[in-house]
């Protein structure tokens, strides 16, 4: 009797009847690159642990944003490195903070493009925490005034999308209201409603100089080990007024990206973040890997899981590889 199975094997039998029935596409448009922005003039500084990437001065931004133009690249997120430290967080809500000012810079040269503004304290608090700080607890309530000035400072400036990642509780409620009340209802929140606690952000910290001064954050962001809190997370994000629902990080979340998606009726960002950019780099300087097909597996499996967009430090070089 002749054997009875099935022949998969016929949809992929060449390139062109894989591409017909291919489900997931990952596309220029859903990538947003990661750019610092730092206090000074003439810097364009490697970061260590993140091989290809720089803190730019303004004077020298335009070097990176006209490569980013170039390659189809429509949307930036801002992170800001300040000359100055204190304990509130002062550079964060000034209207002349290093994020403020490059938002100006590049709303005036580049128009088109989509700038998103990281909202957060840990990167110019002298203690590297996302919030205010009494006998070393970093304090929710009194924390959410400072983060919804720095919100409307950044919409003030042309941000066109608010990044608030410091994971207190109440922190869209707050920033919706602050942007209403000052007039910006029309611009959108991309919370990062789930983020993890996670060992990835290490290299970030090199890049941010937000390390933070004593203890951790696993008091405001997430448990690696936790799923239904995501879900919890999220839900106080959607009925604050979230527009987009963050995650992060990337590849080890994955299912988490697809929970996410598969309950809430929101674009979905995955942050591909700095320590899975660093490893693949790591891979590839030493012929470990294949660097494109690698990133563009990682990036599309990323799709696959739900993400709409996809926050990442492999933009550029995604860009190329896609246009190829």
């Amino acid at each position: 009797m002749a054997l009875q199975f099935t022949r998969h094997r016929r949809l992929r039998q060449t390139a062109n009847m894989r591409a017909l029935v291919r489900e997931n596409f990952l596309r220029v448009e859903d990538l947003i690159y990661p750019v610092f922005v730092i206090e000074g003039n003439a810097i364009k500084n490697e970061i260590s642990s993140m091989s290809g990437i720089f803190q730019f001065s303004l004077d020298r931004l335009s070097e990176e944003m006209d490569e980013v133009v170039s390659l189809g690249v429509k949307s930036v997120l801002l992170f800001g490195i300040p000359s100055e430290k204190d304990e509130c967080g002062t550079g964060a809500y000034h209207d002349h903070g290093i994020v403020q000012e490059a938002t100006r810079f590049i709303k005036e040269r580049y128009p088109d493009i989509i700038v998103v503004a990281d909202t957060c304290l840990c990167e110019y608090t002298s203690h590297g925490h996302c919030g205010m700080i009494e006998n070393e607890e970093v304090l929710n309530d009194p924390s959410l005034e400072l983060l919804a000035q720095t919100a409307v400072s950044q919409a003030r400036a042309g941000a066109d999308i608010i990044a608030p990642s410091n994971m207190m509780d109440g922190f869209v409620a707050a920033i919706r209201q602050g942007l209403d009340e000052a007039g910006f209802e029309n611009v959108p929140i991309m919370s990062y409603a789930v983020k993890y606690a996670s060992a990835f952000y290490g290299p970030f910290r090199d890049a941010a100089d937000s390390t933070p001064q004593f203890g951790d954050r696993k008091a405001y962001q997430m448990d690696p080990a936790n799923r239904i809190e995501a879900f919890r997370e999220a839900e106080s994000d959607v009925n604050e007024g979230a527009d987009f629902l963050i995650v992060k990080p990337g590849m080890p979340y994955l299912d988490i990206v697809r929970d996410v998606k598969n309950q809430f009726h929101l674009p979905v960002v995955t942050y591909n973040v700095s320590g899975e950019y660093s490893m693949v780099k790591a891979a590839a300087q030493n012929g470990w890997i294949d660097e494109k097909a690698v990133v563009l597996e990682m990036l599309t499996g990323m799709k696959r899981a739900g993400s709409d967009l996809i926050i990442t430090y492999h933009a550029k070089e995604a860009a190329r590889w896609l246009s190829e």
